[in-house]
């Protein structure tokens, strides 16, 4: 790595050659990988890696089924985020706060100082900062709860562990799934991804389960509760893409998961909408059920769902019945 780039100033994305692209030159293969693109801004990026600390490439050199390509991109400047989020209920041991879609949870190679533990520390300036007892995705809107005394930040996290906290979550999805299900299959990595953070179903992958029920179906789309019986990575996003009914919005497991590099390149855009509909994915952390920590005392949080995704299932979401 060069003396002027850090790795948390990198974007690093992954690209497996499959057999279909055997002999192809290198900028023509990540072209077919990442479309939206110009050639000649594919050939900057490949002659680019080696000043950024990664391999000397040459544009022509042509690819073979099983390498894998490591593409390094400075990252951009760090984006506006939501940085406001409300109370929902308290005491003197936890606080259940609305965290808005859009604000990471903790620092990324993306994000640093638009984060949920920055504006705590921030908001909390000459108080004890609380602490987090469970994070949910940077799109995923909606419940968290937060521990203001350490003796309930580990009770909290420790019956997170234990799965003896029942969450519930509002998602509206594409497509018309059964009336209610369990899904169960495995989750791991995505070998087959250019980009780390997705998962997919995978048999050696670790167990995992996802009730759900349709609580209202309006044309193309269904708005569904879902309750996970364990807490992998992207759980609830796998799970209702696998069966068919991806979240709207979702860029990850949505329609193309190559939408998810196209809009690192772009940013939001009006191709994009015609085809995800919302700039972020519709999930919303509903729900929590828990025994305090320390009263003992059985608790339900609540947080309704947020305006952006109520105004889309009562307005945009009609336009497929005409």
């Amino acid at each position: 790595m060069s003396d002027q780039q850090d790795d948390k100033d990198l974007i690093q994305i992954r690209f497996d050659v499959p057999e279909l692209f055997n002999g192809w030159r290198l900028d023509h293969f990540i072209h077919a990988k990442i479309p939206r693109l110009s050639r000649s801004r594919i050939q900057r990026m490949i002659r680019a890696q080696l000043e950024l600390g990664g391999n000397r490439w040459r544009v022509s050199q042509r690819v073979k089924t099983g390498e894998q390509y490591l593409l390094l991109r400075p990252a951009p400047e760090e984006p506006d985020v939501p940085r406001t989020f409300s109370i929902i209920e308290n005491d003197d041991y936890l606080m259940a706060i609305d965290k808005p879609a859009g604000l990471p949870v903790h620092a990324t190679a993306r994000y640093h100082k638009n984060t949920l533990t920055a504006v705590l520390r921030e908001h909390f300036l000459d108080q004890r900062v609380p602490t987090l007892a469970h994070r949910i995705d940077r799109e995923t809107s909606g419940l968290m709860v937060l521990c203001l005394d350490q003796q309930a930040g580990i009770g909290m996290k420790r019956a997170f562990e234990l799965r003896k906290v029942k969450k519930r979550y509002l998602a509206i999805v594409e497509g018309s799934p059964d009336d209610e299900g369990v899904i169960e299959y495995a989750i791991g990595p995505c070998e087959t991804s250019g980009i780390r953070v997705r998962r997919a179903i995978d048999e050696n992958g670790k167990p995992a389960s996802t009730r759900y029920r349709v609580l209202e179906r309006k044309g193309a789309y269904s708005l569904v509760e879902a309750f996970p019986q364990s807490g992998r990575q992207h759980q609830i996003r796998v799970h209702l893409s696998a069966i068919g009914c991806p979240i709207v919005g979702d860029k990850l497991y949505g329609p193309d998961p190559a939408l998810m590099l196209e809009y690192l390149e772009t940013g939001w855009s009006d191709a994009l909408a015609e085809r995800l509909r919302l700039p972020r994915h519709a999930l919303h952390a509903s729900d929590v059920y828990f025994r305090h920590p320390i009263t003992q005392q059985d608790v339900h949080y609540h947080c309704p769902l947020s305006t952006d995704l109520r105004e889309f299932w009562q307005n945009e979401s009609t336009e497929c019945l005409s």
